[in-house]
């Protein structure tokens, strides 16, 4: 299958903004964790960076075609919880 310039055009700027969306969200989930980590009283910096990084995750869900589903848990939640554990894990 062929693409018209302007069909080409489109995909390619459609997997620019996901090549982009994609690297906020890891971004802001390697930030995340870090404050988790070595700072995990820091709750006003976790709540800042959750937010951001849950709003990345739901722009690139949009982005892939995703529906938002009401009983997802939000990705910082998840990340939290991994740092805990390894943190756990870390102080063992």
């Amino acid at each position: 299958m062929r693409y018209t310039r302007e069909e080409y055009a489109n995909m390619q700027a459609v997997q620019r903004r996901v090549a982009r969306a994609e690297a906020d969200y890891a971004r802001f989930r390697a930030a995340y964790l870090e404050i988790a980590q070595n700072e995990p009283d820091h709750e006003v910096a976790l709540a800042m960076i959750g937010a951001d990084m849950n709003r990345a995750h739901a722009y690139l869900q949009a982005l892939i075609g995703l529906p938002p589903t009401p009983f997802e848990k939000q990705p910082s939640v998840v990340v939290m919880r991994e740092a805990r554990r390894l943190a756990d894990e870390k102080n063992r």
